[in-house]
This record gives structure tokens, C-alpha cells and sequence, in this order.
């Protein structure tokens, strides 16, 4: 009867493994995975809930070997397709969890083989505001948040970034920022930590023009270096719905009620691409792993230099009027 049974699952394309290796079905392998992970917190958050709500309902009671190709293409064919980042998480997931079990032994062959399900088109594109809008966005906050604001869009800030920063990252007198923590938030707590990525451990050098908010800022929080640059009503961490209660009537102020508070970062490293930054520049400045994010604002300044260029040409055949004769 075993062979029987065997012959079958052969012939239905079932991964057959050795029975001292099949007994673990995918939640308990998984829960024993996600525990002896090195993750952040945030990260292990994001896992957990993929796992319950996306991929042990439909696999977890499936012992390793039975999770064959097909089974993992039925699976993912259940997964909603509008929302593509969210199903190419959950995907690239259960690929990881079956590469690690590949690797002690548990599976011959990893089961996902769909190619390019682990990626996903973004909705949303990345947005640049002009320096007017930066300006009247500013001008709407609350005076406690618009030096914020300010960082966020000249010096490419990420929001736990600039709400960990302390007094005593910010170094008026070498006039840079020193960011070695960010804040992530999960459910009924706050985490500070390492930054997003190694790389996210920098110095970052603070644009001239915004010394004076700085200064004038920094007058307003406590003394001591471990004094919050931007906290909370109660002095804790800034919760990002009560920034965002402030945030979205400025950017409606600004018209730009597309303009997500993270744009402001895609702004700063498009402004420092348009000075000629490297791509190597940009990392470092960005706190960027590899260069495919830095990639884009250097493409960002050039598209913006392409369409001054043919502006330009516009003089020559009268189509742009010089800007002395506009203002006058």
C-alpha cells in the first residue's frame, strides 16, 4: 500500500522526500523558522501576519514534501491581485522559508519557481514637490514640526529617522546630522533601533539655508543630548498619525494632496542628484544599500536637465520669453 501511495503522488508531481524528513508540516516548520531568525521587530511583525493571514490558511497544514510547484501556483492564484505588494511579499516569503528548508535537508528542490511573483509594480510613484510647495507646506505646520518637514525634504530624512533623532545627533557647529537609530512602531509599543539597513548609519551634512530654523528649533527642547528633536505632546516618540494630523492639511494647503510625507525624502535625493552628486554620493547621503534606489534620482535630474535643455532652445526660436522681459 505504500508503494501504492507512493506511485501516485509520483505521478501527480508530488516532491517525494525520505519519511524521517517529511514528518514537520509548513506551521511548524514556519513557526520554527521565524523564531531563530535575526529580524527587526517591525520585519518579524510583518512576517507573522503574512504567514497567518496569507499563507498557512491555505498550506500550513501540508507536510514540506507535499508542497509541490503546483500546489504553490494554485496557492498564489488565490491571493488578492489588488494588492500586488502585499501577494509578492507573501510569495517571496514562503520561497525563503522553503530555500532554508532546501539548505537543512528537508526539501530536495524549493517548490516556487514562479518567476517574477516575488516583485510587484508599485502603485504609487514616487512624487517630487517644487520648492514653492516645500515652502508653503512649511509655512502651514505647526512651529514645533516645520523644522521637520524641512530635514525631511533637504536632507532625505526617513520619518523613525528624524523621530529618533536626538540633540546630540544634531552637531550645529559641523553643521551635520548624525543618524545612528530610527523608530519603528508595533502594535502597543514603540522600537528604537539600528537604522533601516547598515548603511543607514551616517552623517548627513545639513544644507546652510537651514541653520537658522535649526538653531531656533533646538531652543525650543530640552537641554540634554538624549532631548528628542521632535517629540510627542507627552515627550515620548511621535506617533505618525498625530504628525499626519498636522501634515495633510499643509499639503492640501500646498495643493499637493498626493504628496506622502516620504515624497519629501524622493525630494531631497532628487535635489542632491540635480548638484551632480555621484551614485556614490547619493548613497551614502540616502543611507541607501545599493545603488538601484540612488539609480533613479540620478535619472530623476536627468530627465529635469533634459527639459532644461529644451527650454533653452526655446530662445532661439522665440518660444520662451527671457526672464527679464517675464518679470518686467
Amino acid at each position: 500500500m505504500d508503494a501504492v501511495g507512493w506511485l501516485a503522488d509520483y505521478a501527480e508531481g508530488v516532491v517525494i522526500m525520505p519519511l524521517e524528513r517529511s514528518n514537520s508540516t509548513l506551521s511548524e516548520y514556519a513557526e520554527s523558522w521565524l523564531k531563530s531568525r535575526e529580524l527587526k521587530p517591525r520585519t518579524r511583525h510583518h512576517y507573522a501576519q503574512l504567514l497567518d493571514a496569507q499563507i498557512l490558511p491555505n498550506l500550513g497544514d501540508l507536510r514540506l514534501c507535499r508542497i509541490a510547484p503546483a500546489k504553490v501556483r494554485e496557492w498564489y492564484g488565490t491571493l488578492d491581485r489588488g494588492t500586488p505588494t502585499l501577494r509578492a511579499h507573501a510569495y517571496g516569503l514562503l520561497r525563503t522559508i522553503c530555500a532554508t528548508a532546501v539548505s537543512e535537508d528537508l526539501l530536495d528542490t524549493n517548490p516556487c519557481r514562479l518567476r517574477g511573483a516575488s516583485s510587484s509594480k508599485t502603485k504609487h510613484r514616487s512624487q517630487i514637490a517644487s520648492l514653492a510647495e516645500i515652502e508653503t507646506i512649511v509655512t502651514a505646520m505647526p512651529e514645533r514640526y516645520r523644522a521637520m518637514v524641512l530635514l525631511a525634504a533637504w536632507c532625505g530624512l526617513r520619518y523613525g529617522e528624524l523621530t529618533a533623532l536626538c540633540r546630540g545627533g544634531a552637531d550645529l557647529d559641523a553643521g551635520v546630522l548624525r543618524i545612528t537609530q530610527g523608530v519603528t512602531h508595533v502594535p502597543g509599543r514603540y522600537v528604537v533601533g539600528d537604522p533601516k539597513s547598515d548603511a543607514g548609519m551616517r552623517t548627513v551634512a545639513i544644507p546652510p539655508h537651514l541653520m537658522p530654523a535649526l538653531v531656533a528649533h533646538l531652543d525650543t527642547i530640552g537641554p540634554e543630548p538624549g532631548a528628542l528633536l521632535f517629540p510627542s505632546h507627552r515627550g515620548g516618540h511621535l506617533a505618525p498619525s498625530t504628525f499626519y494630523r498636522y501634515y495633510y492639511p499643509a499639503r492640501a494647503a500646498a495643493g499637493r494632496p498626493d504628496l506622502r510625507f516620504h515624497d519629501l525624502r524622493h525630494t531631497g535625493a532628487t535635489l542632491a542628484a540635480a548638484t551632480g552628486a555621484t551614485l556614490a554620493d547619493l548613497m551614502s547621503r540616502m543611507g541607501h544599500s545599493t545603488p538601484a534606489a540612488a539609480l533613479r534620482y540620478q535619472h530623476a535630474a536627468a530627465d529635469r536637465d533634459r527639459a532644461i535643455g529644451e527650454a533653452l532652445s526655446g530662445f532661439a526660436i522665440a518660444k520662451v520669453i527671457p526672464l527679464g522681459r517675464a518679470r518686467a
